[in-house]
């Protein structure tokens, strides 16, 4: 089990950066999967970022703004999005797993709203 703490939402302007964290209770270490996913209202929860053995993948709304990484020592997963636009406005939330056949772990969520 882990427990996992998102935090860095908030409201910022169009074209304003912020810098999301999940802080997780326990090593990450083991955890070879590592994503973001978003929920605006209204509308099912997509993967924006993950992080994996195979590499690195980001939807295309996001890809060139965005930056997912991972601080091992901190045990600490980031999401790092600038030059925001209002259609990025959603609740985040981290994901982590050790296997896609395994279990995985969500955060509580972390409201981000971007204005015009």
């Amino acid at each position: 089990q882990v427990q996992l703490v998102e935090s860095g939402g908030g409201l910022v302007q169009a074209g304003g950066s912020l810098r999301l964290s999940c802080a997780a209770s326990r090593s990450i270490f083991s955890f070879t999967i590592m994503g973001w996913y978003r929920q605006a209202a209204g509308k099912q929860r997509e993967l924006v970022a993950r992080i994996s053995r195979g590499g690195t993948y980001y939807v295309d709304s996001v890809k060139g703004r965005f930056t997912i990484s991972r601080d091992n020592a901190k045990n600490t997963m980031y999401l790092q999005m600038s030059s925001l636009k209002p259609e990025d406005t959603a609740v985040y939330y981290c994901n982590l797993a050790e296997s896609y056949s395994g279990p995985n772990y969500w955060g509580q969520g972390t409201q981000v709203t971007v204005s015009s």
